[in-house]
């Protein structure tokens, strides 16, 4: 799950943001990582709306929920980054360190309509109480299968690889929006997983953390050329 499967688009432009329905052959990581070819001229599987066959850079950042906030400070544990983590006035943002997304419209049939998969290798989040520190690192974005995974340690030493850590709703997700050099999907909600729940709730002796605790709200920009 660690390292992004290499997606191939064949391409007008090769490297270059895809608008449009023209037809072309599309390869694209699914929700379970794996690739299939479809093509546009296919009556069931229409082009996709944009594609990004490489990110080149760019950011996934996470507005911190005042309900998650309070509920670390009522189990009286600090949050905090790891990494080329940062954490700045209620958000926590993680680079992107490669990756792939291929987005079809919405108002279509075609789900998931976004779909690849971001990697943020070397950086994280870290909740801290007294002496213990667990550190969520490595995140792995899959829009397709709506998880986040990444890796679990305690006080620096490694619990779990690739963790499923944390669902994704995308039911309030906007239009994808294109800025300059940059494509924006906003609006996912993301919430802790039954398994990151348990691990949290173990490690720091409470039963406090609950699946589904509504985490933020994500924005992840993707650098295209």
């Amino acid at each position: 799950m660690r390292k992004l499967t290499k997606t191939t688009i064949s391409l007008a432009a090769t490297g270059a943001l895809v608008l449009g329905g023209a037809a072309f052959g599309v390869s694209a990581a699914q929700a379970d990582g794996t690739v299939h070819t479809v093509s546009s001229s296919s009556s069931k599987i229409p082009g996709p709306v944009a594609s990004v066959p490489e990110v080149l850079g760019g950011n996934t950042a996470v507005k911190l929920d005042s309900g998650f906030t309070d509920a670390l400070t009522a189990l009286k544990l600090t949050p905090g980054v790891s990494g080329n983590a940062k954490l700045a006035d209620g958000s926590v943002s993680f680079p992107i360190t490669s990756g792939s997304v291929t987005y079809w419209s919405p108002d279509g049939d075609y789900r998931p309509y976004v779909q690849g998969l971001l990697n943020h290798d070397d950086s994280g989040l870290t909740l801290s109480a007294g002496d213990t520190t667990v550190t969520l690192q490595n995140f792995v974005v899959n829009p397709g299968s709506s998880k986040l995974y990444g890796d679990v340690l305690v006080n620096g030493k490694v619990a779990v690889n690739d963790a499923y850590l944390f669902s994704l709703h995308g039911g309030t997700l906007k239009p994808l929006q294109l800025e300059g050099d940059d494509a924006i999907l906003t609006g996912t909600t993301v919430h802790v997983s039954a398994d990151a729940a348990k691990l949290l709730d173990s490690t720091f002796k409470t039963d406090a953390v609950k699946s589904g605790l509504l985490v933020g709200t994500a924005t992840i920009t993707a650098k295209i050329k």
